[in-house]
């Protein structure tokens, strides 16, 4: 996008977003007065994030000559909590619990990670059985005091916690502390106050909804990422402050939008999947620009793929889902990720047959091709092979070595007895092949046909495999944003203030809806009290209700958007239960195909999430196109065989620019093929639109 741009930077205010992936670090800065973007690229560090973050964001300043103290908003999408989940780098933990429950967290729903495998099961608890603690007390099913909590038995723990100085943070998990707090808060206090130097987590506060193996996991998560997630919060804000002085701070969070700092530190389990939530808000915004509402997203990057779908310019949204096989219960964008990226590692089994990812090269040592080390045969090293990726990347930064692909690649092929260029193409084949598996877990699984969504393909490897993957789905059109290899840092800039609130509340959908409207108005008089207090600077605001309904017997739920009105005297009135049940009947014939409207219908849980609009300038700059050299024709391998292929750069396409397949087209933060059967033209909004002949 730089080259599209003029060089001459206003210093009004600017929005700053970075997002850390695997292989590269990248930055993206707004303009509010002008919408002028500054875009920025970077390696990441796998061994301290942070120190990428502030080094790219010297060179982002000291680069475009933009003055830090003109930087008003910071917005971090970061990878720390789900890395120190992958590898169990988190603190070590104690969980309190009521007496009988101390196995929950092992027994867990004894479903099997994998149905045909009897040798595999779910990763051991994240603590130990040892520093599993039992306190006499309960809370009923309907939330009355059935044991009460004692001061003798808060005593009695506290001794016992004092046995162990190792433990570095504590997880409070009471049985339906979700309907009645009191104990929960009783003990939490006491703890904090015999521990002060120790994270304390409650799962009232984590998540209060019903499902007590969900809820007790994701508080004992909560708690083992705290120790390590706020200080890496702690150290990374005051360098920010220090680097850009006036900058407020914002993380990341799972369900699509930004909250503070101090908020993240105390419920780092909501930043679990911060950067890929970031490029489907990114996506969304993106097409919405293109007026184009429905969408299938593409991100891949040096590791892994992600994908989401968005109906009408909306992400997907999962109540739960788990993370290395543990079980997170928390609003998250509806985010499928495979190993399958730039960096993946292909590899012949003892079948003989090749397989590619989960393994990645990573940022170091990367594929061979980046010459940083690196050996084995990745994804990269075959698209390299076969002339897809250019000889530079990330603006001419990052020189690319073909030798040292053929290198790494060329074992592969002698072993399978095959060419070179043949092994090249089954290692793009096979991760072509588990992306077309990703998207369909997202969409046909789920009752949407992808053939009447767009593919939308950013992340720096995205624009390499989305023809193929469109043309294996039935998809027509291709979106490739200006910046698509910077999507997620430009998602930052363009999300919201963000706070979601629950309330389970077991009923059936009969009569009024009088007791459920009680319900949404405390969660209305919690949303206003949040608004009053995190969103100060908010430009406006937005409030949306859901429920999750089912059928009475069902076990699982599904969330249901619904209209809610607030009258003039601040009361809350929702929908007769028969307008409910209709909208649950509507959401379950599109995941199911069917839905029976004699049954009765139930609702679990009543959720609001509540946004916070921030500044941020959507509109377009004049568009220069960059001069650019002579067009350049290659020999890309397409299909079976060498074509003569046209390099085009994206920096000097503008709007209404259009041409005809084969070509390769370039730019700083990613490559895009164009087979030869597609066309592709800009438009107004700058994005690439690709029309594929897949009839």
């Amino acid at each position: 996008m730089d080259g599209n741009v003029s060089n001459t930077v206003s210093q009004g205010e600017w929005l700053v977003g970075v997002d850390v992936g695997g292989t590269f670090t990248d930055f993206s800065a707004r303009n509010l007065e002008t919408g002028q973007v500054k875009l920025h690229k970077r390696p990441s560090t796998p061994d301290d994030p942070g120190r990428a973050v502030i080094d790219g964001l010297g060179e982002l300043i000291a680069k475009h000559g933009i003055d830090p103290v003109s930087i008003t908003r910071f917005a971090h999408g970061t990878t720390v909590a789900t890395n120190a989940l992958l590898q169990r780098r988190g603190a070590r933990v104690a969980v309190v619990t009521t007496r009988g429950f101390r196995d929950l967290l092992e027994i867990g729903r004894q479903i099997r990670p994998h149905l045909y495998d009897l040798q595999l099961d779910y990763p051991a608890p994240l603590a130990p059985r040892e520093l599993r603690f039992e306190i006499d007390e309960r809370i009923g099913a309907r939330g009355e005091i059935v044991t009460p909590l004692t001061d003798a038995g808060i005593a009695a723990l506290i001794a016992d916690l004092k046995t162990h100085p190792e433990i570095e943070g504590i997880a409070i998990c009471l049985l339906f502390s979700y309907l009645n707090g009191e104990h929960e808060e009783k003990l939490a206090a006491a703890l904090r106050a015999a521990f002060p130097d120790l994270l304390v987590s409650v799962s009232r506060e984590v998540q209060p909804e019903f499902r007590e193996y969900e809820r007790f996991s994701t508080t004992l998560i909560n708690a083992f990422l705290q120790p390590e997630v706020s200080r890496y919060i702690d150290r990374l804000r005051a360098k920010v402050d220090d680097a850009a002085p006036k900058a407020s701070f914002g993380i990341f969070q799972s369900s699509g939008g930004l909250m503070s700092a101090a908020r993240a530190a105390e419920f780092p389990v909501r930043t679990a999947l911060s950067g890929p939530a970031a490029g489907a808000v990114g996506a969304a915004r993106a097409g919405a620009l293109s007026q184009i509402d429905d969408i299938i997203t593409l991100d891949i990057g040096g590791t892994s793929s992600d994908v989401c779908l968005i109906r009408k310019g909306r992400t997907s949204i999962a109540r739960a889902r788990d993370i290395s096989g543990f079980s997170i219960r928390l609003p998250m964008v509806d985010i499928h990720t495979i190993g399958a990226g730039g960096g993946s590692i292909a590899v012949l089994g003892n079948d003989g047959l090749m397989k590619v990812g989960p393994e990645s090269a990573g940022a170091v040592p990367g594929p061979a091709c980046y010459n940083r080390g690196g050996s084995l045969p990745t994804v990269s090293d075959a698209n390299a092979i076969l002339s897809r990726l250019p000889t530079e990347l990330v603006g001419g930064g990052f020189a690319l070595r073909r030798d040292l692909a053929v290198a790494a690649v060329q074992p592969i092929a002698d072993r399978l007895g095959i060419s070179l260029e043949a092994a090249a193409m089954g290692i793009i084949d096979i991760v072509n092949s588990n992306i077309v598996r990703a998207i369909r877990t997202i969409s046909v699984e789920k009752g949407h046909d992808p053939r009447k969504f767009a593919l939308m393909s950013f992340g720096g490897a995205g624009g390499l495999h989305a023809a193929e993957v469109a043309r294996a789905l039935g998809m027509t059109q291709i979106i490739v944003p200006e910046a698509p290899g910077i999507l997620c840092a430009d998602g930052l800039i363009a999300a919201d203030l963000q706070e979601d609130f629950v309330t389970s509340c077991h009923m059936k959908l009969t009569g009024g809806v009088e007791d459920l409207e009680q319900i949404a108005q405390v969660l209305f008089a919690q949303g206003k009290a949040w608004l009053e207090t995190e969103a100060t600077d908010a430009q406006g605001e937005q409030l949306l209700m859901f429920l999750d309904m089912r059928y009475v017997g069902q076990n699982y739920e599904l969330p249901v958007e619904i209209e809610a009105e607030v009258s003039a005297d601040g009361r809350v009135v929702l929908p007769g239960a028969e307008v409910l049940k209709a909208a649950f009947f509507e959401t379950y014939e599109r995941n199911f195909g069917h839905h029976d409207p004699a049954a009765p219908v139930e609702i679990v849980n009543a959720r609001l999430r509540v946004l916070a609009h921030l500044a941020r300038n959507d509109q377009r700059q004049d568009f220069v196109a960059a001069e650019t050299g002579a067009a350049q024709v290659i020999p890309v391998w397409f299909g079976e065989g060498y074509r003569d292929t046209r390099i085009v750069e994206r920096a000097g396409l503008k709007p209404g620019d259009s041409f005809a397949g084969p070509a390769i087209v370039t730019q700083m933060d990613t490559t895009t093929i164009v087979p030869p059967d597609a066309t592709v033209r800009i438009d107004e909004a700058g994005n690439m639109i690709m029309e594929l002949n897949n009839v």
